[in-house]
């Protein structure tokens, strides 16, 4: 079965707000085992919304639709779908019983406005909103299915999630579907493809697709594969994972399954801390605190995280990194001795099982022909000494500051591990 996703809203083509909907939607659909054949966003005119939903007809058996369903003149979508399915508004006693319960439960009157929520199409069906006033509605067109849904994310995702899915699935056969996504770092996209291409090769002989995701500190590899059996496609792309792991175990830091919480550097790195009951501290210059925010971010973080410096000058490294001014004068802020240096002065001050230093140039300005923009070393120390890594990067300060500590933090996971690159 294929879907298409339709969201309504001049907020959305003005960039006012984000579609966050058609993302949530298409996972849904996909681990239900409907793909989603193309999404759209078209503003607060019936001319727009009219011709979307005919066009996705032709294309879809699934045509999902959200927003333009408030109590407001600008809401058209309820009386657009009249018009499309040739019919007539009527009042619907169940909904309105839910209209009343909410405004009551919050001690407000109904007004006429929010009375005329619980009309709807004559030949849908109403689906009940627990969390808003606007309902949902279902138009079966022999084999067609159509499903106009409110646009407040959370309204929508209950709708889908207690009566849309369930029913689909009743309604059609569907597919089992598998994704499972390999999360690598420290390789480009083009050298990976080279390492790996025969491996890619023999993915065809299961029918697993393979796509390469990469951003600017990493590279994911999505296995997609459908079928009736989900449990025997969950091995065939587990086998293909195992076969991987022996070819690139040096770039692969995690995985994700989809519909699950995606595993990040972070995450694992925590993880691996608090198995091993090792603590774990931070000095910054480039990336000015990002790589403790990471860290931070992560729940439990104060068992394993002592603290951090974010020493952007001479004399912060100096006086509480123990940096010496000698060899900052001799090789400058951004070089592998300074760096050294501040792993170890951070990790003898907090007394910490490991440490990281990170020092660069960000940018847009500040390079030089021996240090251009996107120069950035990161160094780890631990009881076993200090490793260290150059890294040059590109010219945007925003991108340079994350992929230093994405590669930070990878290199922390292989020390711990004893992975050598």
């Amino acid at each position: 079965m294929q879907a298409e996703i339709i969201t309504i809203g001049d907020e959305i083509l003005i960039g006012q707000i984000v579609d966050t909907n058609s993302a949530w939607m298409a996972q849904a659909l996909n681990m239900a085992g409907i793909a989603v054949k193309q999404i759209s966003s078209v503003s607060d005119s019936s001319e727009h919304i009219l011709k979307a939903i005919e066009e996705a007809k032709g294309r879809a058996d699934i045509v999902l639709i959200t927003g333009g369903l408030g109590p407001t003149n600008d809401d058209i979508t309820k009386k657009t779908l009249c018009n499309y399915f040739n019919t007539k508004l009527r009042f619907d006693e169940e909904v309105y019983k839910d209209v009343e319960f909410l405004f009551s439960s919050r001690g407000y009157e109904i007004t006429p406005v929010n009375r005329a929520q619980a009309e709807v199409p004559e030949n849908c069906i109403a689906i009940r909103n627990k969390n808003g006033t606007a309902p949902g509605m279902w138009f079966d067109q022999g084999n067609k299915i159509f499903v106009s849904m409110p646009g407040v994310p959370y309204e929508m995702k209950g709708i889908m999630t207690e009566y849309v899915i369930p029913q689909l699935k009743k309604k059609f056969k569907l597919p089992a579907i598998v994704h499972k996504t390999i999360l690598t770092q420290g390789i480009g996209e083009s050298f990976l493809a080279d390492k790996i291409k025969e491996w890619e090769g023999s993915l065809k002989e299961e029918d697993i697709g393979l796509a390469y995701l990469p951003s600017p500190s990493m590279v994911k590899l999505r296995l997609s594969v459908s079928g009736k059996d989900k449990e025997k496609l969950n091995v065939a792309v587990d086998r293909k994972i195992e076969e991987l792991k022996k070819i690139i175990p040096q770039y692969i830091y995690g995985y994700e399954t989809y519909g699950e919480e995606s595993e990040t550097l972070e995450k694992i790195v925590g993880k691996l801390l608090t198995e091993k009951k090792q603590t774990l501290s931070i000095a910054e210059s480039c990336t000015g605190g990002y790589i403790s925010h990471l860290i931070t971010k992560v729940p439990g973080c104060s068992s394993y995280f002592e603290g951090s410096f974010v020493s952007y000058s001479y004399g912060i490294k100096e006086a509480e990194l123990n940096v010496k001014l000698k060899t900052l004068q001799q090789y400058g802020a951004v070089s592998k001795q300074v760096v050294e240096q501040m792993a170890n002065g951070v990790r003898q001050r907090f007394k910490t099982d490991y440490s990281i230093a990170a020092s660069g140039i960000a940018g847009p300005g500040g390079g030089t022909t021996d240090k251009p923009v996107g120069t950035v070393w990161i160094a780890v120390a631990s009881k076993n000494g200090v490793i260290t890594e150059k890294c040059q990067f590109g010219n945007n300060r925003e991108r340079n500051i994350h992929r230093s500590a994405i590669a930070a933090l990878n290199m922390l996971r292989k020390e711990i591990l004893n992975i050598k690159s």
